[in-house]
């Protein structure tokens, strides 16, 4: 198996070059859109190296099955579990994410994250990190949308307890 580096690389090459794929049936137009949303979700709950691999691996996987992967009413949420389920193996734990000056957060916020259940952890990141919809992110991680709103409200109030925040809204404030 390469490098999810360079196997990234690779895609987003062939991918890219205008005119040469044959039969793509609008590949780079969903790779433009599909790759930054699963870039993010990989790279907040993994880290930046297996971001990419995990990334690398789920559209390598879905140039390779282009067909079936078309078809789909979500495709994004299906490669988030190949790009999980590809590099699994290899999955160190959360992500420790130097904010930059624009994304300053609070520095127990990591911590508090690591503390959650990995599906709490994911449907929270995927949720109010990444702004998936609970549809996209059942989808993502093969459960019922009802169930992500339990992840999603179980670990953000175990986070405002964590943390000393107060939400100031009866019953958490999540979404449905």
């Amino acid at each position: 198996m390469q490098s999810g580096a360079s196997c990234l690389s690779m895609v987003v090459d062939v991918v890219m070059a205008e005119g040469r794929i044959e039969g793509s049936g609008g590949f780079e137009a969903f790779v433009v859109d599909a790759e930054p949303r699963l870039r993010r979700a990989f790279t907040l709950l993994r880290g930046i190296d297996a971001g990419r691999d995990a990334t690398a691996e789920a559209l390598a996987w879905a140039w390779e099955h282009w067909d079936f992967v078309q078809e789909m009413t979500n495709p994004v949420g299906y490669l988030y579990r190949v790009g999980s389920s590809r590099t699994r193996r290899r999955r160190a734990g959360l992500a420790a994410v130097e904010p930059t000056e624009a994304h300053r957060f609070e520095p127990g916020l990591v911590p508090a994250l690591e503390r959650l259940s990995e599906k709490q952890r994911t449907a929270v990141v995927l949720v109010h990190g990444c702004g998936w919809t609970h549809q996209e992110v059942a989808d993502a991680m093969g459960i019922r949308r009802p169930t992500v709103g339990t992840h999603v409200s179980r670990a953000m109030d175990h986070l405002r307890r964590e943390l000393g925040v107060d939400s100031g809204e009866p019953g958490g404030g999540t979404d449905g």
